[in-house]
C-alpha cells in the first residue's frame, strides 16, 4: 500500500492529475500494488481565498507519504513567482528534493523540429541539481528604485550538494546501460569558483565508476549539440539554473511540453512527481489537454517508488498509442479529449 499526497494546483492540473491517477489505478491492479490518495488544494484560489501558498505543517504531513504527486502550478491572477517559491520551491527545499530529474525521450510517432532525427537519437537523461545555485535566494537590493541601484543574487554550491548529485548520475548511467557516458554541464571557463567545484568532484567520484566514460561541455555547447547531435547523450549531469534552461530545450526536441515528464528525488525520502508544462490557465475546464506529460510522470513515480514493472507498462503504453497512431496529434484540442487520452492509455498499459 502506497499512500500518495496529491495536489492537483492550477488550472489544467486538476484534469491532466485525474489521467495519472487513472493509469496508475489501471497497472497497480495489474501488477498487484494498491495506493490511496490524500487530495490538497494548494495553489492560485487558496492563496487568493487565504492568502496561503504552503505551512509548514503541510510539509510535515508531506512527510508521512511515499510520494507526492503534482498537476500545475501558476494561476493568471497571482504574481509570478509567488506560488512557484511558495509551494515548488519550498517542497523542494524542505524535502531535500536534490534530484531534479528529466527524461528527454523521443516517442515514435512524434514530431520533431530536428531534421533527420528519430526515437533512436533522442534517448537522454538529464541530472539536474535541485536545492542550490542561484534558487536558494541569497541577495538583495541596494539602493532600490534609484538610478544607482544595485541587485546581487549568489549562487551557492557545496561540496555535499555536488558530490551527491554527481554520484546520482553515475549511479544512474551504470543502471541504465545505454552507453555509459555522463555528460559535466557547466560554464567552467566563466562561473570560475562554483564550476571548478563540480569539475574536481566529477573527476574524482569518477574514479570509483571506471566503467563510466566522462564527457564534458559547457552549457552554451549543449545548447547546440542537443540541436544539432542529440544522440551524443546518454545522461547529463549539471546543476540548478542550467539544468532549468537545457530541460526546457529538451522538451522542445522531444515534440514539446506535452511529453515531458519531471521528478524531484530525495532518494532517501519523499519525492516529488510532475509534468513539467504549465498550468495553461485557458484550457482550464475544458477537456481538450493532452495529459502525457502527467501520466509519464506518473511512471517516474512508480519507477522511484519500486515498481519498475509497472513504469514499463505506463511507457510502453504511451510508446504503442502514439506509434500507432492512436493519437493523432499532441496539441490542445486535438483528434482526442484529454479523458479519452487516459482511457486509452490505461487500456493499454493493463493488458
Amino acid at each position: 500500500m502506497y499512500k500518495l499526497a496529491v495536489v492537483p494546483g492550477d488550472g489544467i492540473g486538476a484534469e491532466v492529475t485525474n489521467e495519472a491517477l487513472k493509469v496508475s489505478r489501471a497497472v497497480a491492479d495489474v501488477e498487484g500494488f494498491t495506493f490511496e490518495t490524500q487530495e490538497y488544494d494548494f495553489g492560485g484560489e487558496r492563496y487568493k481565498r487565504t492568502g496561503e501558498t504552503l505551512p509548514d505543517s503541510a510539509i510535515e504531513e508531506f512527510k508521512k507519504f511515499s510520494a507526492i504527486y503534482l498537476g500545475a502550478i501558476g494561476h493568471p491572477d497571482v504574481k509570478t513567482g509567488v506560488l512557484e517559491k511558495g509551494i515548488l520551491l519550498k517542497i523542494r527545499f524542505s524535502l531535500d528534493q536534490y534530484i531534479n530529474l528529466r527524461p528527454v525521450k523521443l516517442y515514435p510517432g512524434v514530431w520533431t523540429p530536428i531534421k533527420d532525427k528519430g526515437p533512436e537519437d533522442i534517448d537522454f537523461i538529464v541530472v539536474r541539481e535541485n536545492t542550490e545555485s542561484l534558487y536558494v535566494g541569497i541577495g538583495g537590493n541596494f539602493k532600490y528604485g534609484t538610478p544607482d541601484e544595485v541587485a546581487l543574487q549568489e549562487m551557492v554550491c557545496t561540496r555535499k550538494g555536488v558530490e551527491r548529485c554527481v554520484r546520482y548520475a553515475y549511479e544512474l548511467t551504470q543502471k541504465r546501460n545505454r552507453r555509459k557516458q555522463l555528460h559535466l554541464c557547466d560554464k567552467s571557463n566563466v562561473l570560475t569558483y562554483g564550476h571548478d567545484l563540480w569539475q574536481r568532484v566529477f573527476k574524482e567520484v569518477g574514479k570509483e565508476y571506471p566503467d563510466v566514460k566522462q564527457e564534458h561541455a559547457h552549457v552554451d555547447a549543449i545548447c547546440m549539440w542537443f540541436v544539432k547531435n542529440p544522440e551524443w547523450f546518454d545522461v547529463i549531469v549539471t546543476d540548478n539554473m542550467f539544468g532549468d534552461i537545457i530541460t526546457d530545450l529538451g522538451a522542445m526536441i522531444q515534440g514539446g511540453l506535452g511529453v515531458a515528464a519531471g521528478a524531484n528525488i530525495n532518494p532517501e525520502g519523499v519525492s516529488m512527481f510532475e509534468p513539467i508544462h504549465g498550468s495553461a490557465p485557458k484550457y482550464a475546464g475544458k477537456n481538450v489537454i493532452n495529459p502525457i506529460a502527467a501520466i509519464a510522470s506518473a511512471g517516474l513515480m512508480w519507477e522511484t517508488l519500486g515498481q519498475p514493472k509497472a513504469a514499463a507498462r505506463i511507457e510502453n503504453a504511451i510508446a504503442k498509442a502514439l506509434g500507432e497512431g492512436h493519437i493523432k496529434t499532441l496539441s490542445a484540442g486535438g483528434d482526442k479529449s484529454t479523458t479519452e487520452i487516459g482511457d486509452l492509455i490505461a487500456k493499454f498499459a493493463s493488458a
